[in-house]
């Protein structure tokens, strides 16, 4: 397909990360992985998120904090499934390019989300941990709501400013190495602006680094706390901090393949790629409901529960 559609005016961009699966008969066992991938992302998800929104045993800060992390790991995923499924079964798998840059808005927005979510959640655990008699003052309704709409609104202005600004950037170049819009999209650009390198670097340090300290510091005080209390009070915080750890190096190890595969994208071979980018997508939204599913007790029992369909309070 040609670059500009004249008829309407619309610029698309080809995807060439795809494998080269016409060649093969793997084409419907990749499409049959992914969709079914999806769709146990969709039900382990909406099942905790549920179960969350149900039982009043639930309504606390910690699990109102999970269900909206799982929550923000199925917008993440529906912004990219869908397309990436149509493309498998699609004779040339394109874009257009306003739809592609509202794809990298979702992306890098929701990606951001996902570490302020999980800042919220250390902080949620060090009062509970660290500050156990002061927990019900500082981890009010009020606080919990701030903490949300934070986490959502702030990554949501600070992507928005660069794809604002990009709209009518000139391309220079209409194919991506990868298999959905991400930060490689700025190496189509005639031009790459410096300030908006600058401003990048900049959110990255505010949505990212940032909240990783904080999340480091948070939990290096949650064990010095620990070390020193009885056993009981260690058995809870193993109980409820370890899923948090286990999401965060597994998110941290994702997003720094994001990272290597938009900056050295000629050192990797189509394959590599393709498989490094469907593990990005697929990991996190599918095995954070599980983690927090089997390590939690209070979700677990409720899960568990509702699986084999018996009467809950």
């Amino acid at each position: 397909m040609d670059e500009m559609n004249d008829k309407f005016n619309v610029t698309y961009i080809t995807f060439v990360g795809h494998v080269e699966l016409n060649k093969y008969r793997f084409l419907y066992l990749y499409f049959f992985i992914l969709f079914t991938a999806y769709i146990l992302i969709i039900c382990c998800n909406t099942s905790i998120i549920y179960l969350t929104v149900i039982h009043k045993s639930l309504h606390e800060p910690m699990y109102i904090f999970i269900a909206a992390l799982l929550l923000n790991s199925l917008f993440f995923s529906t912004n990219i499934y869908p397309r990436l499924l149509l493309d498998f079964v699609s004779e040339k798998q394109i874009i257009s390019y306003p739809v592609c840059l509202f794809q990298v808005f979702m992306f890098y927005s929701l990606s951001c989300s996902e570490f302020l979510l999980l800042s919220a959640m250390a902080y949620d655990r060090y009062v509970s941990i660290c500050k156990p008699l002061q927990y019900p003052t500082i981890m009010r309704k009020i606080t919990v709501v701030f903490l949300l709409v934070l986490a959502w609104l702030l990554p949501a202005c600070q992507v928005a400013v660069p794809i604002i600004l990009n709209i009518n950037n000139k391309l220079c170049n209409f194919t991506l190495k990868g298999i959905f819009c991400n930060n490689s999209l700025i190496q189509l650009y005639c031009v790459m602006s410096r300030a908006l390198s600058v401003y990048g670097a900049f959110v990255l340090l505010n949505t990212g680094l940032f909240p990783m300290l904080f999340i480091i510091f948070t939990y290096t005080k949650i064990i010095l706390t620990v070390y020193r209390s009885s056993g009981e009070v260690k058995k809870k915080a193993a109980q409820t901090c370890l899923p948090h750890l286990l999401v965060l190096i597994n998110y941290s190890c994702l997003i720094t393949y994001d990272m290597i595969i938009a900056r050295m994208e000629s050192d990797f071979s189509k394959t590599a790629r393709f498989v490094m980018t469907v593990q990005i997508i697929t990991y996190n939204p599918l095995f954070n409901p599980i983690i927090y599913g089997l390590k939690l007790k209070e979700i677990s029992k409720h899960l568990q529960r509702l699986l084999c369909q018996k009467p809950t309070d």
